[in-house]
């Protein structure tokens, strides 16, 4: 079997447990176990040496492989990759992580399903399944049992449970699928009921766990499947544990071909994860803020005295050191494969407001369960007390620059915001004190940053006090509630951006050199903020036509990943990348027809 030039034209699947990527073939090429951030069981999507396709993946190689069709079941997270032949055999693999209600609690296991039903003809496969570990460094050895193969690994021992003939694995044959095939991959616990039963019944349950989660959700009138997918996948992007939202599902996908700005996006970021809960917050599936305020409690349960790190662990370890790993050449073979992320060392002070932005809604959402209150509104206070404390200082900035600090207008318009919101907060409590106080200082500091962060010189904001260049940051400026959208300043700002950061239909997060040379990618975020800045603006008609082309640049599950090639429109960048989903619901939200125009 020749092997494929690895894409990121994947499927995903997951449960809030775990998660896996599928591509056209019906392999999987990425899965980690028992978490998200864990050491990866298939690693075939960075381990691109010249070994079998097959090596370090879960596959089913159908032989005389002509073609295949890979969908998601209507508003689910199951996918089928229907595989056909030179001889017009046909193959249908369904594959899903199970999650449903079950107990009066949500059941998502360590645990992949995968069910092959033949169509037409007979067709003949052979299945590799290939878990490794070390990343990479160390193939499990399989260890037969009656009807399954068990797998010693280092964080948790797997079980591949079949009714598929177990020769057929063990000694790498071909067999004739002449009736459906289960094969349940996952945490070594044999299952209690006869094997086919068990995954259909996931299947139904899981089915049904999705529909009914859709249904919840309040989706504009235009452009309903894209948001639909985005959603379903920032769900899946979520650690049900903890709360945490994770940036992505991957690690060392270069955001530019050979760049080497390799990172590990499989942690949660503070920032990040507000644009995320805002998003689902807007689509009325609260649930993910109320989960994800745990997590930041938690954080701060234990240390509110000292600075936020950007980044924290999924479950909320504040030490995730980077290191390189030889034993996987990376996506391909564009090294290095880092794990970790040495980004929570450094100081990035737009998180303070980013958790209180995150956690406003819950003063006054009377939806939730557990609303916002008195103790919260104190925790608040003390990442208040840090915002002011950090306003005006060098960090690192929202682009994470790891040589450089700068006094940036991104992290200065965040200290605003976590003072204005403090005050909204306490007028909401009725303590007039607290809003009087909170008030004075967010009004205090937009006029320090209104006098520090705009350049008489360029006739626009500039990325920090003081400086000369913009970024695509200073978008955000209307959406946060520092500046009206029609205020001449941000108007003049914006033509600036486009002048110096549009590059087509795209936009450049920044154009200067950084730590490693100028950037040469679009970031899909930063296009989306331009969307929503153009549409803000009055612009819509532009708005919505840079909105379609970036919708006809996801993959073909519906996704995009961090960065895009200018030119060929090639995805780049760790995937699926949720800022990116977050972008497809803010501005089908902002750009739809109302629900009451268009019926």
């Amino acid at each position: 079997m020749r092997t494929p030039v690895a894409s990121l034209d994947l499927a995903v699947i997951g449960n809030g447990q775990i998660s896996a990527l599928i591509d056209k073939r019906a392999s999987i090429v990425w899965s980690c176990m028992p978490r998200p951030d864990s050491d990866p069981v298939f690693c075939r999507l960075l381990a691109t040496s010249a070994v079998p396709a097959h090596a370090a993946a879960f596959s089913i190689e159908m032989r005389g492989y002509k073609r295949s069709q890979q969908t998601y079941e209507r508003n689910t997270a199951i996918v089928t990759t229907v595989l056909e032949s030179a001889d017009g055999s046909r193959l249908k693999v369904t594959d899903f992580c199970p999650r449903f209600r079950q107990y009066g609690r949500v059941f998502h296991p360590i645990m992949l399903m995968r069910i092959l039903q033949p169509l037409e003809g007979r067709p003949i496969v052979r299945i590799h399944c290939e878990p490794h570990g070390s990343f990479g460094a160390r193939k499990l050895k399989p260890v037969r049992g009656s009807n399954h193969l068990r797998f010693a690994g280092q964080d948790i021992d797997l079980r591949l449970t079949t009714d598929a003939p177990l020769t057929a694995l063990t000694d790498n044959r071909e067999f004739v699928v002449t009736e459906p095939v289960s094969l349940v991959f996952g945490s070594d616990d044999p299952p209690a009921e006869l094997l086919r039963n068990l995954t259909y019944r996931f299947r139904e349950a899981t089915r049904d766990y999705w529909h009914e989660w859709v249904r919840t959700l309040a989706i504009p009138f235009e452009w309903q499947d894209a948001v639909i997918r985005a959603a379903i996948t920032l769900k899946l992007c979520t650690y049900e544990d903890s709360g945490a939202v994770l940036a992505a599902i991957t690690t060392s996908i270069p955001e530019a071909r050979g760049t080497q700005r390799n990172w590990d996006y499989r942690y949660c970021w503070l920032r990040d994860s507000y644009f995320v809960v805002q998003t689902l917050n807007r689509l009325g599936a609260t649930r993910t803020m109320e989960a994800y305020m745990r997590f930041i409690l938690n954080i701060t349960a234990t240390g509110a005295r000292k600075h936020l790190q950007p980044l924290y662990g999924i479950t909320g370890l504040d030490q995730i050191e980077e290191f390189t790993v030889e034993s996987l050449d990376g996506y391909r073979g564009m090294g290095p494969v880092r794990v970790g992320n040495a980004a929570y060392t450094q100081q990035q002070h737009d998180i303070y407001g980013a958790v209180v932005l995150a956690a406003t809604q819950a003063f006054f959402d009377s939806r939730l369960l557990t609303p916002g209150d008195r103790a919260l509104f104190e925790d608040l206070e003390t990442l208040g007390r840090h915002a002011l404390k950090a306003f005006g200082s060098p960090d690192a900035g929202i682009w994470e620059f790891r040589e450089r600090a700068r006094p940036h207008t991104f992290s200065s318009l965040m200290s605003w915001a976590a003072c204005d919101r403090l005050a909204r907060i306490a007028e909401r409590l009725g303590l007039a004190g607290r809003m009087r106080f909170w008030r004075s200082k967010a009004n205090d500091i937009r006029r320090k940053v209104l006098r520090a962060a705009w350049s008489d010189k360029h006739g626009s904001f500039v990325s920090h006090h003081g400086g000369s260049v913009v970024d695509a940051s200073l978008l955000l400026m209307p959406e946060v509630g520092f500046i009206e959208a029609n205020d001449p300043r941000f108007l003049k700002t914006l033509k600036r951006i486009e002048r110096e950061l549009r590059r087509g239909p795209y936009l450049l997060r920044y154009a200067e050199a950084d730590d490693f040379g100028e950037p040469e990618n679009a970031f899909n975020i930063c296009t989306f903020w331009y969307i929503n800045a153009l549409a803000a603006c009055g612009r819509r008609d532009e708005a919505r036509e840079l909105f379609e082309n970036m919708l006809a640049q996801r993959t073909s599950a519906g996704l995009l990943s961090e960065d895009l090639d200018l030119k060929t429109g090639e995805p780049w960048g760790n995937y699926p990348q949720t800022y990116s989903l977050v972008g497809i619901i803010e501005c089908a939200i902002r750009l739809s027809t109302p629900w009451d125009k268009a019926l």
